[in-house]
């Protein structure tokens, strides 16, 4: 499919923001008041800039507003909804707890499980997906949960090292780990999974599957059109590979070395690593989309 710039950044930024926001809640770092301001409030920037990012794709961003009302039915509409009601939540945790000095721990608990269930809901847009085998097929949403709980890690114990905090080293390169194994997985599910994964194929996109094999004589369009463009987009296979080793360098690979780094250089390395982090998530992400094969372009001709 065609990846939309809107959407890329929107699931990369929100998945950061919410990681934050879940293992703050969690009890990450210390009870100091000035790492609460400083997390709290990036990781609500961070998710709330995802989800303004998230509208950028709309032809009509003012009825954005609309995506709220279908929550009984819809993945996107609660994604919504539970961005909203998360960010809520943490705004009354911080308040409680930077304020009145009040740090109640299952109301921490709540907000990391509202922050995965945000981001569950996202991942459940694709996933639920049939059309797309490379969404539906694979453990779509163990990506998008372990990648925002490390970027999320990683992200706070860059915080806390520039506050001159203890960071937890062990645990964010732990998670970093678990990522990359994640992301291999995925990759690997991935890979076969096709447009035909489901049983789909030029025979029963035209109906014609009791005749055998259907072969296109003419193209349905003397040209391209609005499907061909966004359902059938096309990326070069050298151009695939080198941006998924170019993600997998700077957002897996790349930051684990910085965080072995930290140890001797000091915790200001981890800044280096959320930025690298980001950028190859960006990357992942585009190809995450730009891979997908909607099986409508069976109809077209592709196999």
């Amino acid at each position: 499919m065609h990846p939309a710039p809107s959407m890329i950044v929107f699931t990369v930024l929100s998945g950061l923001g919410l990681g934050m926001i879940a293992w703050i809640g969690l009890g990450l770092g210390s009870d100091s008041h000035l790492f609460g301001w400083v997390a709290g409030s990036l990781s609500i920037a961070i998710a709330g800039l995802g989800g303004v990012a998230s509208a950028g794709h709309l032809g009509r961003p003012d009825r954005a507003w609309r995506a709220f009302s279908q929550w009984r039915s819809s993945w996107l509409s609660r994604e919504a909804c539970l961005m909203i009601i998360t960010i809520a939540v943490f705004v009354v945790y911080l308040a409680l707890w930077l304020l009145l000095d009040v740090r109640v721990t299952v109301l921490g608990w709540i907000t990391a499980a509202l922050a995965m269930a945000t981001v569950f809901a996202t991942a459940m847009i694709y996933n639920q997906l049939r059309t797309i085998p490379r969404w539906s097929a694979t453990p779509t949403p163990h990506l998008f949960l372990v990648v925002s709980l490390a970027g999320g890690l990683l992200a706070g114990s860059a915080v806390k090292a520039v506050l001159g905090q203890d960071v937890p080293t062990f645990y964010v390169l732990v998670w970093q780990l678990v990522a990359a194994g994640v992301a291999v997985w995925w990759q690997t599910q991935a890979a076969g999974a096709r447009r035909g994964f489901h049983g789909s194929s030029a025979e029963t996109a035209t109906g014609l599957a009791g005749l055998g094999r259907v072969r296109l004589l003419e193209p349905p369009h003397t040209g391209s059109n609005y499907l061909l463009k966004e359902m059938a987009f096309k990326v070069g296979r050298a151009r695939a590979f080198q941006l998924r080793w170019l993600g997998a360098f700077l957002g897996l690979i790349l930051p684990l070395v910085l965080i072995l780094a930290a140890l001797g250089l000091g915790g200001w390395v981890l800044i280096l690593a959320v930025i690298c982090h980001v950028a190859g998530m960006l990357a992942l992400r585009w190809l995450f989309f730009a891979e997908a094969e909607h099986v409508q372009a069976l109809y077209y001709g592709e196999r």
